[in-house]
């Protein structure tokens, strides 16, 4: 059976949605899905990135700018929160951890997919450095609130018996 990357693009999507609605109580609306330019810069503030191992090999990342990062922080941990602080941290790294754990039961060879611990990136515009140009990093953008877009990128490779 040949698996594709396509493959993975519609489970991430509805997880992702469902992780939003159900964990955080935001309703998101997925945009066109794109293969991101490793050398294109984004506006993102903090990531949070979760390595995948086993059947799939690769990374999923939550991208996103300050405002959003706080909104969904206050509705996690409650109102407050003014910049990226150990709550933010938490809350977006838990997020990425939620859609990463769901997405398993939900892909092919899914069972075999082991899940890192999320790593935080932090910064004004920030950049993540890929493994190679060959990597192929789907890029599918959400809108949160009236105006907010947050990133899930999701660069995977496939071992090649399955």
């Amino acid at each position: 059976m040949l698996i594709e990357l396509q493959d993975y693009v519609e489970p991430f999507v509805d997880v992702t949605v469902s992780t939003f609605k159900e964990f955080v109580g935001v309703d998101i609306s997925p945009r066109h899905p794109f293969f991101l330019d490793p050398d294109k810069g984004f506006e993102w503030d903090i990531s949070a990135v979760i390595g995948l191992s086993g059947a799939v090999k690769g990374a999923v990342i939550v991208s996103m700018k300050t405002d959003l990062a706080i909104k969904l922080t206050d509705l996690l941990a409650g109102e407050g929160h003014t910049e990226i602080d150990a709550d933010v941290v938490d809350a977006i790294g838990e997020i990425n951890n939620i859609i990463a754990g769901n997405i398993k039961p939900k892909v092919p060879n899914g069972d075999r997919i082991v899940i890192s611990i999320p790593t935080i990136i932090k910064g004004k515009e920030h950049s993540i450095a890929w493994p190679s140009k060959q990597t192929r990093i789907l890029c599918i953008p959400h809108k949160a609130f009236d105006n907010d877009i947050f990133h899930l990128m999701v660069a995977i490779e496939l071992e090649p018996d399955i």
